[in-house]
């Protein structure tokens, strides 16, 4: 069986359009999936890329190809009332729900559909308190925990390698 890490950041509309193809694209093939959270927004600093949101043509380019992919295939994408936001508070609290720096396929799919499904804003208060409520039974620590914030940061630096 093979072996697959995804590196995903909620903040990203790819992430979104990604996890919901590749039960089609690795159908029939034997893969272990592992979903880790990344902080994007270190990533591209690392390489002093500013990223698609930080160039405004670019940012307008990336909202119209995001949005016309999720048309083809046929994956419900709205961007978010806010984008690019914050996604830490995402990102912890999806690690909270996983086990050492990992989440299941589960979590994270309802926390991007959370960020990208309905155009809402995805750090709203209420919106992540019920994301909580729906997560409950995965949960597995605290997301304020200073582990939850080392495997973050250990997520990242393994997929800047």
């Amino acid at each position: 069986m093979k072996h697959i890490t995804f590196y995903l950041d909620f903040v990203s509309p790819y992430a979104w359009l990604a996890l919901e193809q590749m039960p089609k694209a690795l159908q029939g093939l034997s893969y272990h999936m592992e979903y880790r959270p990344v902080l994007l927004g270190a990533l591209l600093q690392a390489d002093a890329n500013p990223g698609p949101a930080g160039i405004p043509a670019k940012r307008l380019w990336t909202y119209r190809h995001v949005s016309w992919l999720g048309q083809s295939l046929d994956i419900p994408l709205q961007m978010p009332a806010q984008h690019p936001f914050n996604p830490l508070p995402l990102l912890r609290l999806a690690l909270a729900h996983g086990h050492d720096g990992c989440i299941n396929r589960f979590v994270a799919q309802q926390v991007l559909q959370h960020a990208w499904v309905g155009g809402h804003d995805a750090n709203d208060a209420q919106r992540l308190q019920a994301l909580r409520e729906l997560l409950q039974e995965q949960k597995q620590g605290d997301e304020r925990s200073d582990e939850v914030k080392q495997w973050l940061r250990t997520n990242t630096d393994q997929a800047k390698q």
